[in-house]
């Protein structure tokens, strides 16, 4: 246990780091294959096929915040076994994990097959992007299984403090999921289809490979035999999972009636708007990881009865919080025009152009609001805490919602990215207030 007990021994603010770090490159990795994704489409296929690709993602999103969320629950477990080193409890947790995901992936996969273009249509996406996008999610969720596992097989590796694994993966699926999108668009003439075999692909081979390792790693512990599945430990995962399910779900649900307003302004705005958000998704990845580190900070710091490092750990995750939001956005300021170009290619519109410009330039200077945000989540995921981190994420998505419907017929577009920080502010408010309470408690029943 000794190479991986850095997040209950080291200094919060060094292990917080050590444990972040690959995690956060892993995350822009991924973010960062999906912009290259839409970016090979803006620019060898068409300004349709990418607006195509952006209509499908709110849709696609419900069933990725479900893996992540899972993956979180199975997680916060695992990290407690593992900090109060009880592995044989550990092991069964992780068996049980992966049985469940790969039957939820599969009920999931036959649902948005089938529904996805009932879906689409409900969500008012352009007539001339319809088909297009049906074709791009109708092949997405043949990969749905890899989807879950390899989401569940990660969060289990940063779970016993092996963050650098998900990252190898990632790289290396991320080149894949590159090199496949050049070949399928440019040499084979799939247009957005290539696109979409190629994240099936790439995630596939991915998910096989580090469940191998992980496997190969997990011998390490000489556990033993143990059992496959254990309903107590589900019910435990559950009790974690469905909270931060019913809010990657909610958020989701939020985030189609959002797209259902930028749908209605055309394919134009649609294709600028999804560039301006897959660009600002590599700061959004960062600040993410941030949260996801921290619960499993917490959780681990818990099961070794370390309750005074968990204030050290949530004020060290805040000071990465504001540095790298600051760096994110000097970053966009001097290079905003350049990558937005490379993103759209050469015969974009004018009307793509500025839309991708504004979004990018207004998301940058509000991300360290959405970065403390993610930080009082993950505080309150580790403490198993879930009641008030729900409310806070349902409250953040209405408010939201409300103001981009309220207000787009007003003021256009702009609306829909105005509404993020004021609804992250309200979830962060309560999440905080929640979190002293919650300190207070844990001293008190120690002392």
């Amino acid at each position: 246990m000794k190479n991986n007990s850095y997040l209950i021994t080291k200094n919060p603010l060094k292990g917080l780091l050590l444990f972040f770090i690959p995690i956060a490159l892993g995350n822009v990795f991924q973010q960062l294959y999906n912009l290259v994704d839409a970016s090979i489409l803006g620019v060898f296929v068409s300004e349709e096929a990418l607006a195509a690709a952006a209509a499908s993602l709110s849709f696609t999103g419900i069933f990725l915040f479900i893996a992540n969320g899972f993956g979180i629950g199975a997680g916060v477990i695992i990290g407690r076994y593992f900090g109060a080193e009880n592995f044989k409890r550990m092991k069964i947790v992780i068996y049980t994990t992966l049985i469940f995901c790969l039957l939820l992936s599969l009920i999931l996969g036959i649902l948005g097959f089938s529904i996805s273009r009932l879906i689409m249509i409900l969500l008012k996406t352009p007539e001339n992007i319809l088909d297009q996008t049906c074709l791009y999610l109708h092949i997405y969720f043949l990969g749905m299984p890899f989807v879950f596992l390899y989401n569940s097989i990660s969060a289990m590796f940063n779970a016993l403090g092996k963050s650098k694994y998900p990252l190898f993966f990632l790289i290396f699926s991320s080149l894949l999921n590159i090199a496949l999108d050049l070949l399928f668009v440019t040499v084979f003439h799939f247009g957005i289809a290539g696109v979409a075999y190629a994240t099936v692909i790439s995630q596939g081979v991915a998910c096989v490979f580090s469940g191998l390792v992980f496997f190969y790693q997990l011998k390490a512990f000489k556990i033993g035999k143990t059992s496959y599945f254990d309903f107590s430990e589900l019910n435990k995962i559950l009790g974690i999972a469905l909270p931060s399910i019913f809010q990657q779900a909610t958020i989701s649900i939020g985030l189609m009636l959002i797209q259902s307003t930028i749908n209605s302004f055309g394919s134009q705005a649609l294709a600028g708007y999804s560039v301006g958000v897959r660009i600002e998704a590599l700061g959004t990845a960062v600040v993410v990881a941030n949260g996801a580190s921290l619960s499993t900070f917490v959780a681990q710091n818990i099961g070794a009865e370390k309750i005074e490092r968990i204030k050290k750990g949530y004020i060290s995750a805040n000071i990465i919080v504001i540095a790298f939001s600051l760096l994110f956005c000097l970053a966009v300021m001097l290079f905003k025009e350049e990558i937005i170009r490379i993103c759209l290619g050469s015969n974009f519109s004018q009307r793509a152009h500025d839309i991708a410009l504004e979004v990018l330039v207004y998301m940058s200077r509000v991300l360290c609001i959405m970065g403390f945000k993610h930080t009082a989540d993950g505080v309150m995921r580790g403490l198993g805490h879930m009641k008030m981190f729900t409310i806070g994420n349902f409250i953040n998505m209405v408010i939201r919602v409300l103001f981009s419907k309220l207000m787009a017929p007003v003021i256009g577009m702009q609306a829909v990215w105005i509404s993020n920080p004021i609804g992250w502010s309200a979830s962060l408010i309560l999440c905080y207030l929640a979190y002293r309470y919650e300190m207070k408690k844990l001293f008190l029943n120690r002392n």
